[in-house]
């Protein structure tokens, strides 16, 4: 087959087409490519997924976009992934089953363009505005069961109606809501357009597909001669991998014992520290000067803090040395005492 810009061949005869882009001649989503790839992939798949993530466009490509959808004899399923706005709208409601993206949005407004000339061109060209109009409300009417002239009150006002996925399937819009790849929270229409194309234009690599020939080429599967032998080898990795987290747990919930015992000697030493501090600056053998120097010898290296504190003498008040009773009376004492003996004796 042909490779076309914006068609997939995929598994067991299906085919995805993008429409993923502005639609116009000359920009992505042209009608011209678009139906080109609509009858390739219609020689060959049973089944056509159409894949819309368009701000719209032309209104006239569009059209013929749509028509070609609609008659088309292939099984034609059409799903909005990011942004079905404007005339991609329209395109999405052509009467095939169609799904969105539970993030995405459908938006449609009023049709929109210009010209230049006198009274009578312009008028000329609201008319064909208003034409316009008339013929995507009717579209839309066919999908909503309203009238055309409803639908023109409601969605052709001049305002842009941005719908949810809830919203278009509760209106009816829609048929069904499929899950997609999650967007960020609180994102933008123009956000989720962004991010819905560059997975197109960078899709991300899968890993679905596991090839034991290239992991067999690794160092640790060397030996491994079949296929069996290389799943063996990796049931090994994944016991090896439990076994791990096991010896992870159990080494954080040591580490937590360990740190409670640390804290408490921390503690205790901090305690011994300030006690013999205290008890050394109350007898005199250290003041607030010479404290701080005694305590970081204790911190870094107690046994010599000890020593050190324990070699200093205590310092004594004269008060204590004045009412400091003797232990035994001296020789000059003993002679005193015995004269005052001899003299009562005398008497």
């Amino acid at each position: 087959m042909k490779r076309f810009f914006n068609i997939q061949t995929g598994k067991d005869g299906e085919s995805v087409i993008f429409l993923y882009g502005d639609i116009g001649d000359s920009y992505d989503v042209s009608s011209g490519r678009i139906v080109s790839e609509l009858l390739e992939a219609e020689k060959t798949s049973r089944r056509i997924n159409v894949r819309i993530n368009s701000n719209g466009g032309d209104v006239y490509s569009g059209i013929a976009i749509f028509n070609a959808l609609k008659n088309s004899q292939a099984d034609i399923h059409i799903y909005v992934d990011g942004i079905a706005a404007s005339m991609a709208s329209v395109i999405a409601l052509c009467g095939k089953p169609l799904q969105m993206s539970k993030y995405a949005r459908l938006m449609l407004h009023s049709v929109s363009g210009g010209c230049y000339g006198n009274k009578k061109d312009l008028r000329k060209c609201i008319a064909e505005i208003e034409s316009l109009e008339d013929s995507l409300s009717d579209i839309c009417a066919g999908r909503l069961a309203m009238s055309k002239e409803e639908v023109k009150t409601l969605y052709f006002d001049n305002e842009d109606h941005w719908l949810t996925a809830d919203e278009a399937l509760r209106l009816g819009f829609i048929d069904a809501i499929y899950d997609a790849e999650p967007v960020p929270a609180g994102s933008t229409p123009e956000q989720i357009y962004t991010l819905f194309n560059n997975r197109l234009t960078k899709p991300q690599i899968t890993t679905d597909t596991m090839n034991l020939e290239e992991l067999k080429k690794r160092a640790r599967f060397k030996n491994c001669a079949t296929d069996s032998d290389a799943l063996a080898e990796i049931d090994k990795l994944e016991a090896q991998a439990a076994r791990a987290d096991a010896l992870e747990s159990e080494n954080s919930g040591l580490k937590a014992k360990v740190k409670t015992y640390e804290d408490k000697a921390a503690a205790d030493a901090a305690a011994e520290r300030k006690s013999l501090l205290d008890a050394a600056e109350s007898d005199g053998r250290i003041n607030a000067q010479t404290r701080p120097t005694f305590e970081n010898i204790l911190k870094h290296d107690p046994e010599a803090g000890k020593t050190a504190l324990a070699a200093l003498t205590p310092k004594r008040s004269v008060m204590q040395d004045i009412n400091r009773t003797p232990a035994s009376k001296g020789a000059w004492e003993l002679r005193q005492a015995e004269i005052r003996e001899n003299r009562r004796n005398r008497r």
